[in-house]
């Protein structure tokens, strides 16, 4: 009897997404983070032509660019923590496809309510990625082997990408409303292309939170080292002033530049908010190896500089020295922001690192918006130089007060790193958990 074998059956291989390498996810998260944040002010040079088309007031482009600001104070205080439970990677990707959403819907804007319904979208974009991004930048860089737990360089890409990003917008949408058609459509196009491309990159970024370590209960939200609340609170409030100043120039600053100069180059409109947030990203690289406390004392003396020859600028309207102003009050904020930044990444327990972060960011960004709401409430009912006047003076006032209580209470915090160890021992990872290379938090993944 002739049997016939029967052919063997074949191993199927389950399929495995290929992995980027951490230095290649860590670029890829900052590249992303970059082109949001520049979607973000993409805007501010266009605020005029929104003005000329449709008749807005000044406190109607205020209203209108604050329909971000308070998207992204929602999506800080209800999303930006998510990345801790449910992972890096999903986050920033879900956050750049809102994103896409938000300059699809901008780009068909035919009211008013469809733009603020767009500037929401971004806002809550904004949002998901800044905090989850600030996190998944310092792990990134830990699990590449490159340095140990502390280092400010992570801090550093992550502040350069965010103000960077915010310089970039600006002058983006200058060159673009200028050179190509449509203006107040390509923009939104470009940008929304630029994100989903971006949002399928990350996709193969390196994953830092284990997330099945969170599966039998959920993070604590916002969780502070031992005696960090006062400090914290100093940090948020450092973050709101600096904000607040580069939020006068993203939104009011076109419509000023455009009625003092009276200049109908929307090049020009832009180039006064890109200096701002460009010298802000170059003053963090220049003194970057300053330690924190030093960021904020030389951001404390630049700020009020600049605030007051911004206001000098309205009495002598010249380009020069609105763009000298607009550099110095930038590279001020830049450095307060950073510092304010540095300070609350080491504030933070390393399982909410994405929370706390959350949380700083919601109250920095409410000072992006709120402030230059009441300025332009304001100068509806008086001149724009004494308001402007008293804008400058309580901001400096605010932002060297806030500094001086953000460096009184960093000495009360117990940080983990600072524990000494003992005489001819061998430190132990319940003593040093926060400076050992390899330590890795409850939650966070342990690189291969």
């Amino acid at each position: 009897m002739h049997v016939t074998a029967l052919p063997a059956e074949r191993a199927v291989t389950p399929f495995v997404r290929p992995r980027a390498s951490n230095t290649t996810g860590f670029w890829t998260v900052a590249a992303s983070f970059t082109a949001l944040m520049a979607f973000a002010t993409v805007t501010a040079p266009l605020w005029s032509l929104y003005q000329q088309r449709d008749q807005f007031s000044a406190t109607t482009v205020t209203a209108a660019f604050a329909a971000m600001v308070m998207g992204t104070a929602a999506g800080f205080t209800l999303l930006g923590h998510l990345s801790d439970r449910f992972g890096r990677r999903a986050v920033v990707m879900s956050g750049l496809l809102v994103g896409v959403a938000g300059a699809g819907v901008m780009a068909a804007s035919a009211t008013l309510a469809v733009l603020i319904t767009g500037r929401v979208l971004t806002g809550l974009a904004v949002g998901m990625v800044a905090s989850t991004a600030t996190a998944y930048l310092g792990e990134l860089h830990v699990r590449a082997g490159h340095t140990a737990v502390g280092s400010a360089f992570p801090g550093l890409v992550a502040t350069t990408a965010n103000l960077g990003g915010l310089a970039l917008g600006p002058i983006t949408g200058g060159v673009l409303a200028t050179w190509a058609p449509l203006p107040l459509h390509v923009s939104y196009l470009v940008f929304a292309g630029v994100m989903a491309a971006l949002a399928v990159v990350v996709a193969f970024a390196p994953e830092t939170v284990d997330v099945s370590a969170h599966s039998e209960g959920r993070p604590v939200r916002f969780a502070l080292l031992p005696g960090a609340r006062a400090s914290f609170t100093g940090a948020a409030a450092v973050g709101f002033f600096a904000l607040a100043l580069l939020g006068l120039f993203s939104s009011l600053g076109g419509v000023i530049v455009r009625a003092q100069l009276h200049t109908a180059s929307i090049l020009v409109v832009g180039l006064v908010p890109f200096t701002a947030f460009a010298v802000s990203a170059v003053a963090q690289i220049a003194l970057r190896r300053l330690t924190h406390i030093r960021l904020l004392t030389a951001g404390s003396a630049l700020f009020p500089i600049g605030l007051a020859l911004t206001t000098l600028s309205l009495y002598e309207p010249h380009l020069w020295l609105l763009l000298v102003a607009a550099g110095l009050a930038g590279g001020g904020a830049g450095l307060l922001f950073k510092g304010a930044v540095t300070e609350t990444v080491r504030l933070a327990r390393p399982a909410s690192r994405a929370g706390v972060l959350a949380m700083f960011f919601a109250i920095a960004y409410l000072g992006m918006g709120l402030p230059s709401i009441v300025l332009s409430l304001v100068i509806q009912r008086t001149a724009l130089r004494p308001a402007m006047i008293g804008f400058a003076s309580v901001l400096a006032i605010g932002a060297v007060a806030a500094v001086v209580t953000a460096a009184r209470t960093h000495r009360r915090v117990w940080f983990p790193e600072r524990t000494p160890a003992a005489p001819n021992s061998r430190r132990t990872e319940k003593a040093m958990p926060h400076s050992q290379s390899d330590y890795h938090p409850p939650g966070h993944a342990k690189p291969p």
